[in-house]
């Protein structure tokens, strides 16, 4: 048995998380965590997410479960919940697997320390048809060249605070890689005014807000008579969910070290 204790048990994807691994074999959901001063404190899980009642409550402070877990799931907003989860998890040598998006680099950077001695799977977006876009992504701009533009675009629910999404920059360095470009230096987020013309150069990144939308990426490659497109519909947050459960199974018996979905699915 395989026991979870989830960061951020109270938003939307960790609460279907939280979901899958009760209905999941050889799973168990030991305890939810969310940040000081959340109203969910102190709540039955199962009555939080709209099950039976569970007998485990929400606590505000991962230490007080963390000697019940095998794994630790973090999906934060904002993230620094989740940093300060993976010093903890890294100091009792639980893996995680981290799904939060907007870390800055320096967060990114203390969460890799603090986790040096454990398995982490951590990823933008743990659906598999992403992990297969994001190739196919490399992959175009590599044949397309330079006569192609690259223009991204991510539409996520009004609630997401960061922007672009995760995913939309992932699917960005990925058609860096294939034209050999620096994303630092060619990336242009959104376009107003008098620009000027594009350059040849640049990959457009852009991001819309509206509704409950799940997830949407379409990242185009615009030619001289013609245009290739190649997008993807995320039609719920169990693709997503589904995905880290896998990540689960997956890094608890995996070896010290950072882990993309690429190593979950066997891709390389």
């Amino acid at each position: 048995m395989i026991r979870v204790v989830v960061c951020g048990v109270a938003g939307r994807m960790g609460g279907r998380i939280a979901h899958l691994t009760l209905e999941g074999d050889g799973l168990d959901l030991s305890g939810g965590v969310e940040y000081a001063g959340n109203p969910d404190i102190g709540r039955d899980i199962g009555e939080l997410i709209g099950t039976s009642h569970l007998g485990v409550h929400v606590v505000d402070n991962l230490e007080t479960v963390i000697g019940s877990a095998d794994v630790v799931v973090a999906f934060t907003a904002p993230p620094d919940p989740t940093v300060d989860a993976a010093k903890i998890a890294g100091a009792a040598g639980k893996p995680m697997v981290v799904g939060t998006t907007g870390l800055s680099s320096e967060q990114e950077a203390a969460m890799a320390e603090a986790l040096s001695d454990v398995a982490c799977v951590y990823v933008p977006n743990f659906s598999v048809g992403v992990t297969v876009l994001t190739r196919l992504v490399e992959e175009a701009a590599r044949i397309l060249g330079y006569e192609y533009d690259v223009e991204i675009v991510e539409a996520h629910h009004r609630f997401k605070t960061d922007a672009p999404s995760g995913t939309a920059l992932a699917l960005a360095r990925a058609a860096a890689a294939g034209l050999d470009r620096n994303l630092d230096e060619v990336g242009v987020y959104g376009r107003h005014g008098d620009t000027g013309a594009r350059t040849r150069e640049e990959i457009g990144i852009h991001a819309i807000r509206a509704g409950d939308l799940v997830g949407e990426h379409t990242v185009t490659f615009g030619g001289i008579g013609e245009t290739v497109q190649l997008v993807h519909r995320a039609q719920s947050r169990d693709t997503f969910a589904m995905g880290a459960m896998r990540s689960v199974r997956f890094v608890v018996d995996a070896d010290p070290g950072m882990y993309t979905m690429n190593d979950v699915l066997g891709l390389g």
